[in-house]
């Protein structure tokens, strides 16, 4: 079982199993991946195409149900709710940025940021919403639509919205695939200093070895299983050379 230090945990997984379909057809997309993930760590997961990574993400995230195993979100065991109760759960505790950004194109920067807290039935002040606006560099675009951004500005306006609610747990997949690399690093470190100042438990799914090298611990997927790991020295300039060495080593 893969833990980081003994820290409270903010995700729990044990014997984590999830196959899809059935009999002949049955494909196993994880295979008993038991592991920790400490309150206020950064944590990039890594495989190749079909290791797992991302219903590894949606599992833990309460997205979807494993077929075996335990969840446990902030003490709760989320395989033995119905989906009313994960739906929930995940509003009062998750908070989760895509790599499509998923803002409604209709509302403006501010009301997006809202959304998570008015679904959870929250009020939300206007001076959080542009608080959290604020935390991400974009204070003076709060009244501007989705197609006014740029890609990096979009994805900054999902990271606020992820934590208005001020989740446990912030899960990110692939949140920098579909921007520049310059805007990458700008998201990159702001994730960073949102673990370091605010203690946020990040989870993060990436192809990307830059990426993970702003995490405190990278896990390698293969074939549905925890094959390896890395802890990270930030500042090594060798480290998104070390990380992108042994995702080929799974590849290859």
């Amino acid at each position: 079982m893969y833990k980081h230090h003994d820290a409270e945990a903010a995700i729990e997984l044990e014997d984590v199993r999830k196959v899809h379909g059935r009999g002949n057809r049955a494909v196993t997309a994880l295979s008993g991946v038991s592991m920790d993930f400490a309150r206020g760590s950064f944590t990039a997961i890594m495989g190749p195409s079909g290791s797992g990574k991302s219903t590894l993400l949606h599992c833990a995230a309460g997205l979807d149900t494993p077929s075996g195993g335990t969840v446990r979100i902030a003490g709760s065991d989320i395989t033995e709710m119905d989906e009313k109760a994960r739906t929930e759960l995940r509003r009062r505790h998750v908070g989760f940025v895509f790599q499509s950004f998923n803002l409604v194109g209709s509302l403006t920067a501010a009301q997006n940021v809202e959304l998570p807290a008015r679904f959870a039935g929250r009020r939300v002040r206007p001076t959080d919403v542009a608080a959290a606006l604020a935390e991400v560099g974009l204070a003076d675009r709060a009244s501007h639509r989705p197609a006014q951004l740029s890609g990096g500005q979009q994805q900054r306006v999902a990271l606020a919205r992820a934590l208005i609610t001020r989740p446990d747990v912030l899960f990110a997949d692939e949140p920098t695939g579909a921007v520049d690399t310059r805007t990458s690093k700008h998201v990159l470190t702001l994730m960073r200093e949102l673990v370091d100042r605010q203690q946020q438990t990040t989870v993060m799914v990436t192809h990307d070895p830059l990426a993970a090298s702003y995490a405190d611990t990278t896990i390698f997927l293969a074939d549905g299983r925890i094959v390896d790991s890395l802890s990270i020295q930030r500042g090594r300039s060798d480290s998104v050379a070390t990380i992108a060495t042994r995702l080929t080593g799974l590849e290859s």
